[in-house]
């Protein structure tokens, strides 16, 4: 993968290139943030440029024997552990087929993309015991091109103890020339000891110019169109890829949230309770993108109910909601809102009763929207 086809982290690509090119690489780096903002494609740019055999100035060439082994996911000291399904496949080789892919088909996926591809039941991923074995294994072994060795982690947070425990040693004291590359979307769940031994890579957000630039290109959308998902997705390229990919999706949020503020400023205790059940129906994800667009329209309005409406990034139906909308948010009742909803989608995540929560959720609203 080349430098140029990740989208934005311009200074992180800078920062890579002088460093390959200065020979002051660090063993070990943690490329710590979400899916969308590049993660595994910095990491896969990162060992392109390390093994290109005609470096240019700020890329690969793309064209060498060396960068083509690792766009094929073919490069012989190029090794990757990722999380499994133990009670299936105890190491990653067997799913090597399914990973490369993966990754060919669309580098930018989180661990539940990847569970659909791998599981039908989508049970939860891990690196085990047997995953960390696999890793020294290849390790131990002399490179076939007689310069670096590169070994990415994806998801490195699915490590168990185990594992990270036996591929501490190997992290403190490397064989030469032997690189780590650890991607992870939840540094904090990492053992202390893994963290202290990696150079840790904060990805932040893709800018809004570079990411709607790329809807332009990737997806085909009209530039104000990109711009107003830019904004909505905040910096992160998967979750506008999975918006745009599927707009009746996208239509779906809308007309939930809608819903929810129409039956909860109205208090129609019923409208509220069959509201709940219908979202409570929902995959977690979908929930999640539910709560994660709802926090976006209530930054919205307050944007709108204190800049003015022309500040707003937002689509025509949606615009046309919040000039009504808007006035209902304010400084009053804006950071309930927002520890209301993020509190949330920390609990969809960890599994709370879907109908309870939801329910609570419209109680809370419909508190909140009378104290404007």
């Amino acid at each position: 993968m080349l430098f140029s086809q990740v989208v934005g982290q311009n200074e992180i690509k800078k920062k890579f290139v002088h460093e390959i090119n200065e020979g002051k690489i660090s063993h070990a780096q943690l490329f710590a943030g979400k899916a969308g903002y590049g993660g595994l494609p910095l990491a896969l740019a990162f060992s392109q440029y390390l093994f290109c055999e005609n470096r240019k100035a700020d890329d690969s060439c793309g064209q060498c024997p060396s960068c083509l082994k690792v766009q094929d996911l073919q490069h012989p000291d190029l090794h990757f552990a990722f999380p499994t399904v133990l009670a299936d496949n105890k190491m990653c080789d067997p799913l090597m087929g399914q990973w490369r892919e993966q990754v060919k088909e669309q580098p930018y996926f989180n661990q539940f993309d990847w569970i659909k591809r791998i599981d039908p039941k989508e049970r939860n991923p891990v690196l085990g015991t047997e995953h960390s074995q696999e890793i020294l294994r290849k390790l131990s072994l002399k490179s076939y091109e007689g310069g670096y060795k590169v070994m990415i982690i994806w998801m490195a947070e699915a490590m168990n103890a185990t594992c990270s425990n036996k591929i501490l040693k190997i992290l403190e004291e490397p064989p030469a020339n032997t690189l780590f590359l650890l991607v992870t979307e939840s540094a904090e769940e990492l053992l202390i000891t893994i963290r202290s031994r990696t150079q840790i890579v904060r990805l932040s957000k893709i800018d809004v110019d570079d990411l709607a630039k790329e809807l332009v290109i990737r997806q085909g959308f009209m530039p104000k169109e990109a711009e107003t998902m830019a904004y909505f997705v905040e910096g992160d390229f998967l979750e506008a890829l999975h918006l745009s990919n599927n707009a009746e999706e996208k239509s779906n949020l809308t007309e939930l949230f809608m819903q929810m503020m129409r039956v909860s400023y109205k208090k129609d205790v019923l409208g509220m309770m069959k509201w709940a059940e219908s979202i409570a129906a929902e995959s977690k994800e979908n929930q999640k993108s539910y709560l994660v667009y709802a926090l976006h329209m209530m930054r919205q309005s307050i944007i709108g109910n204190y800049l003015g409406l022309e500040m707003i990034r937002a689509s025509e139906d949606e615009l046309k909601f919040l000039k009504n909308f808007a006035p209902f948010i304010t400084g009053n009742n804006i950071r309930e809102f927002m520890k209301t909803f993020n509190d949330a989608h920390y609990h969809v995540e960890r599994n709370a009763n879907s109908s309870i929560l939801f329910t609570q959720l419209c109680f809370q609203t419909m508190r909140y929207i009378h104290v404007a």
